[in-house]
Parts: structure tokens; sequence; C-alpha cells
């Protein structure tokens, strides 16, 4: 959207917009204005209106007139909202119905009138930009994007950080139950010539990746069927065996039960039964190794597609946690010299672990921040509910583990001790156990930390202090030198030395802005 830009955009809920989606879809019309780091953006407003504009396509390929009067106001108010938050750079997308409606252009031109510019999208278009949403919040997807929306639903492989040739089928959610009639054999046989005939190429394995609110209802469905303790539907996964036997359970469940479980959406309860035969044709074709919910798709394809090549490259998750840990006082810099300071306590890296240890110790001085009852708390919920990109429900319950033990509760809540093996754990709570020392030594100053040294040898963890900062080895130090090297099986140490004599300090391989490795 071109508008003229304002002299000074507005703030919403703190934070400066980095732009706005309008994403005019067969079932819904929505507006999502994001905020926050480039890399991992976050949302400050998200509001729908459900006008089902694909409603009546199949019948008399138009656009219903009360569907386009209930978009229309919708549009018309989110136009008001973008200009007073003077929202300055928009994209507008029109998908499935609008393209194939006989009136889709006098739809647009209604659109075009209130100065949104939309943008139609072609099936081929949609498909891709979800996909490449998809590879913003995993970098390492490879397999299949199944995106489906009201009125079609986009097939597309992924792979090495690429978007291979996709489809799009008129097999979307509104669709569904008119291509079946009702009997759900039907329609898996229709809906297997159809994807047989349109998408022969991409039976290969890898991961099955399920983007769209439908799919999210059924995540949240499955979720509730196992009581899954976190309750975010994004990066959700099944094995292929999990999603076959959700299969079943959909086509034995009511709808009214579907519509009772908690956390899926009443509007979404009716086409989970067509949706799972959707699902099972969809495994039976792509054969998968695991099944993936992805709240990233579409809109936030488009987000990726305003990135440049450097912050492509960005953790998507350390950019969401700096930005995160940095708007409540605490410091990517001291979390990184910390990082730094504790490295040589750290026993067995997997892949990945130094990304999660440097997120961790984030959320552990931002969960400082608060009153001293709310720390692990709220620093435990950070970990396991707000929305992180790329990270597993193990890599959720190292962080929550480190928070934890930086407040020195070493008895892991039930959720953190469901989502991760002991060993993970425990290597988390010596990313806690160390940032706890590292922070109460010399009140969290640079200059402590540049003064003293943490270091392994053989059976004993060493603290060296030069001799100009002796003083700051107390009682306080002492303890928790003492729970660290306990944790860690070692004998706790403490000497002081000459300023020239300190032990070399460990290199940090942690970059705030490093590519997501592992």
């Amino acid at each position: 959207m071109a508008r003229k830009k304002g002299s000074d955009r507005r703030r919403i809920s703190g934070s400066d917009p980095l732009g706005a989606i309008i994403d005019i879809g067969s079932n819904t019309v929505r507006l999502v204005i994001y905020g926050g780091p480039p890399r991992a953006p976050t949302t400050l407003f998200n509001e729908k209106v459900t006008a089902r504009l694909g409603r009546d396509l199949d019948e008399n390929g138009l656009l219903a007139e009360d569907s386009i009067d209930l978009a229309m106001g919708a549009l018309r108010r989110f136009a008001l909202i973008l200009a007073d938050l003077e929202v300055t750079r928009v994209d507008t997308v029109a998908t499935a119905a609008v393209r194939d409606a006989k009136n889709g252009e006098d739809f647009l031109a209604q659109v075009e009138a209130l100065e949104l510019e939309p943008r139609l999208l072609s099936g081929i278009d949609e498909a891709r930009i979800s996909a490449e949403g998809v590879l913003g919040a995993f970098p390492s997807a490879r397999g299949i994007v199944a995106d489906i929306g009201g009125g079609s639903l986009e097939l597309v492989p992924v792979e090495d950080g690429k978007v291979g040739e996709g489809c799009s089928l008129p097999a979307g959610t509104l669709r569904l139950a008119r291509i079946g009639g009702g009997d759900r054999d039907k329609l898996r046989d229709k809906l297997k010539k159809m994807i047989g005939k349109d998408a022969p190429a991409m039976a290969q394995g890898g991961d099955l990746y399920l983007v769209g609110g439908t799919w999210r209802a059924l995540a949240s469905f499955a979720r509730a069927q196992i009581d899954f303790p976190l309750t975010d539907p994004h990066g959700f996964t099944m094995t292929r065996e999990e999603a076959a036997e959700l299969v079943k359970k959909l086509a034995k469940t009511d709808v009214e039960t579907i519509r009772a479980t908690p956390r899926v959406p009443s509007s979404r309860a009716d086409s989970l039964p067509e949706a799972a035969s959707l699902l099972h044709v969809l495994l039976k074709h792509c054969d998968p190794e695991r099944i993936v919910a992805s709240a990233w798709g579409l809109r936030e394809g488009l987000m990726m597609r305003r990135l440049d090549q450097y912050q492509l490259a960005q953790d998507p998750l350390l950019a969401g946690a700096i930005e995160f840990a940095e708007s409540r006082g605490a410091s990517a810099m001291q979390a990184t010299r910390v990082a730094g300071w504790t490295v040589d306590t750290v026993r067995s890296l997997r892949p990945g672990a130094e990304r999660l240890r440097l997120a961790a110790i984030m959320l552990g001085l931002a969960a400082m921040q608060t009153e001293p009852n709310l720390r692990v708390g709220q620093g435990v919920d950070w970990a396991l509910h707000k929305r992180w990109i790329a990270i597993t429900p193990e890599g959720r319950a190292m962080l929550a583990a480190s928070i934890c033990a930086n407040s020195t509760e070493l008895e892991m809540p039930e959720a953190v001790v469901a989502l991760a093996s002991k060993e993970a754990l425990d290597e988390a709570i010596t990313w806690g156990l160390g940032l706890r020392l590292a922070r109460r030594l010399g009140a969290g100053s640079a200059r402590s930390l540049d003064a003293t040294r943490l270091t392994r040898e053989k059976k004993t963890l060493v603290l060296a202090l030069a001799k100009s900062h002796a003083a700051l080895y107390g009682q306080p130090a002492e303890r928790d030198l003492a729970m660290l090297a306990a944790h860690l099986g070692l004998e706790p140490e403490m000497r002081v030395m000459g300023e020239k004599k300190l032990p070399e300090k460990g290199e940090p391989s942690l970059l705030l802005d490093q590519p997501m490795k592992g």
C-alpha cells in the first residue's frame, strides 16, 4: 500500500510497527500488524471477520453479495485503523475466492477505492509465499507444505532453504464437504485422484508442514487428547502413526464433542472431520516422517520477503529472545559476556545448544527484573508458552529448567519434565546455575567478569579472582560456586591470582546475529 508517510509512526503496545498484512481469503478477511525484530516479528494487532467470500463459488461462480458487504465493512475499518496508526507499509493480498470468482475484479475495484492497493495472488504465488513463511519458522524444513484455506489447498516442496514447484488445488475447507457430498469415503477417493493427478512428484518423504487455521484447530484437538503441556499449536509435531490414529479418532467423534474440546475454535469444528479425511490422503500420498503444525504461512512469508539477505540469515530464536529480554531491562551484551564466562562449565553441547544457552541466559536475566515471587513462574511461562520461533518442545523445557535453576529451584515443574530428557534438563540446570554465579558474583558488572575466571581442571571447578577483586568472594559466591560444582560432579576451589596470571578466558562462540545452527 503506497500511503504517504506520516511524520511519526504511532506505537502499539510499546513497539514500533514493522508493517501490516491484509489477507483477503475465501473464508476470512484479516488484518495483522507486526512489530518487533524483522526476523522474528510479533503480532501487535490481529483481527479477522468471517466473511465467507467463497461460500457460493461452486454453485454460481460468484462472491456472495452479503459476504462482500461483510468484507468491505471490515476493510473500511482496517483502512481507518492503519491510517490512524500511520502504518506506512501494508501488503493487501487476495487469494482463491477472489481469484476464481466472476465478480472478483469488481470486488477488487471496491478495495482499491479504499487506497489499499490489493494484489491478486495466483495459486502458485500463494503456494510459494506460504512455503517461504514455513521456511522462516523452520529454516531446516524438508518435505511438503500443505496450506489449506477456505477455497484452496496449496502443496509445495521445501528443502535446503529453497521452495520447489508447487500447485494449488480447489480443496479448501469451504469446498471439502461439497466434494464428498457428505460421504467421507467418496471425499477421500476424489481427493486421492485430485492430488495424485496434480501433485504426483511430491511423494518424497521428509515432513508434512500443516499451515492454516483448520490445521491449527486439528493440532489443538490432537494436543487435548494427550494432555500436551504446551498451549501454542505452532511446532506441535506428530509421528506418521500418531497422525493416522488422530484421523481415526476424528472419524468417530461427533462435531459437538469436537466443538467442546479446549482451544478448538467453534468456527473450525464443523470442518475438522473433512480435514481429517484430507490428512489421511496426504499421509498416504506424501508418506511423511513427521507432521508439523506451523502458525507461519502466507502472511509471514510476505513479511520474510521484505528482509534482506543478512536479516534472513539471523537466528529467529535469538532475534526474538534479544528483543523480548531487552524490552524487559535485560542486556543482550551482558548475556553474551555471561555465556563466555561460563563456557567451561558446559559438559556436552548437543547440536544447536549454544543458541539455546544464550536464549536461556537472556530470559533468565529478564526474569530477574520482575518481583522475586514472580520470577520463576513468569519465566517458565515465557519459556513454555510464548511463541518462540525455531525451537523444539525439548528446547522450551531447557529454557524453563535454566530459569528455575537460576533461582535455585532444582525440582522441575511436571510440564518441564514431560518435555525433555533428564540429560537435557541437567545440561540446562548447569546453564542456570552458571548464570546465577555470574550475575551474583559482582552484581552483574562487566568488570567483575573481566577480573575473574571460571574454569574446569580435571575434577575441580576453579573460580579465579584477580587480587583487586578478591573481596567479591563472600558467602553468596561460595554457596553458588559449591552448588554449580556439585551439579557438575566437581570440587569447588577459589584462587586469588595476580591480574596477569588469570587463566585465559573461554572464547564465547555465541554471536547475537549468527545464523541458526543445529
